[in-house]
């Protein structure tokens, strides 16, 4: 009887091993267009200039981050400060890519309780762009963030502002550069 049961144990078990092994996930791996955040990964410096407008004044600009690698290997956390005339804030910026709009996304918050979300951005070769639509105002605020990466450790940025269909106006530009 014993046997039996062994036996009819293992018939009825065998199936049901099988089945839960069809419906095990695999962990998903970052693809190539995440594992580009790479570059990020360090503690970086920055310099640069603000030239003044409606979101900031004129001034010297310097900043500080180190970015890490998020558990998963997904997204990208850096954390740091940064300093200009208005003052000195601490952020957190997450950098991911999203498969499915097949573009950059970077979600910024800041110590006075900003945050920003800024979505399809492209890479083309070193160059990376992210487009924003400000709301607010009477006339139409559009947002341009340029960076190109000179190197594995020196990056340049340029911020760009176009209000109410008024062609792009600088409004910083800088450099950052990896701290070995």
């Amino acid at each position: 009887m014993t046997r039996w049961f062994g036996v009819a144990f293992w018939v009825f078990l065998t199936p049901c091993l099988a089945a839960g092994e069809m419906q095990m996930h695999r962990a998903p791996t970052p693809g190539p267009d995440v594992q580009k955040l790479a570059y990020y990964i360090g503690t970086w410096k920055g310099h640069g200039e603000s030239k003044g407008g409606p979101l900031a004044p004129a001034g010297r600009l310097s900043s500080a981050m180190t970015c890490d690698w998020f558990t998963g290997g997904f997204q990208v956390i850096c954390k740091g400060h940064e300093t200009s005339a208005s003052g000195t804030r601490q952020f957190m910026d997450i950098l991911s890519y999203d498969e499915q709009a097949r573009s950059y996304r970077e979600y910024t918050i800041n110590n006075e309780g900003d945050s920003e979300y800024d979505q399809g951005g492209l890479l083309a070769g070193n160059t990376m762009t992210y487009a924003l639509d400000l709301a607010g105002g009477k006339k139409p605020v559009k947002v341009r963030y340029t960076e190109v990466r000179v190197s594995s450790t020196v990056r340049t940025y340029r911020a760009e502002i176009a209000i109410g269909g008024a062609p792009w106006t600088v409004i910083a530009q800088g450099e950052l550069d990896k701290v070995p």
